[in-house]
């Protein structure tokens, strides 16, 4: 199948399923190498985003999905009569962002670097979709892990945790290095 053709397939794929397809089953539907998905898929992104259409494609981790241009938010708000999602709280971002860098996460963990009680936070972002359970730890009490989820991805525009900017990580389980003091003495 040509490159031109694939795009085409790729785009009525995507727009039929309404979430993420991932590359290995667009290969096995249209009978393609999944480097040549890649390539259409990314083609394609490329198209809709020079030519700045109501849609484009994102790549999310291993798949392809298509969305609404982000251009577009105001007048698809406008026309469906939709309100805007709710922002995230402090708290919640907080707790998102400790999620996201330290996953699979615990809720003792997040509450270890915030300091405070994290449960309200957790569930709220439970509820937006925005992280998920990913199993439990093999200690006592085996307390639920939690991810982000391919929600997250499309939410931040980001294809993959990879492109989360670098932090200073907490090394949990060796003793924190003492500051130095910055006065001066005289």
């Amino acid at each position: 199948m040509e490159q031109e053709e694939l795009q085409r397939a790729i785009e009525a794929i995507l727009f039929a399923a309404g979430e993420r397809v991932e590359i290995s089953r667009l290969a096995a539907a249209l009978e393609a190498d999944e480097a040549d998905i890649v390539a259409a898929a990314d083609a394609l992104a490329n198209a809709l985003s020079f030519e700045r259409r109501g849609i484009r494609v994102l790549r999310l981790d291993a798949g392809y999905q298509m969305v609404s241009s982000g251009e577009m938010a105001d007048v698809i708000t406008k026309a469906l009569e939709t309100r805007k999602p709710p922002r995230l709280s402090a708290s919640q971002l907080e707790t998102l962002t400790i999620v996201a860098y330290y996953q699979p996460a615990t809720k003792a963990m997040v509450e270890q670097i915030r300091g405070v009680d994290s449960s309200y936070s957790i569930s709220a972002l439970l509820n937006k979709k925005l992280i998920e359970e990913a199993g439990r730890l093999n200690v006592p009490g085996r307390p639920i892990q939690y991810r982000t989820t391919p929600d997250f991805l499309r939410t931040f525009s980001i294809a993959s945790l990879e492109e989360l900017p670098p932090i200073e990580k907490i090394n949990f389980g060796e003793p924190v290095p003492e500051q130095q003091s910055t006065e001066v003495v005289q």
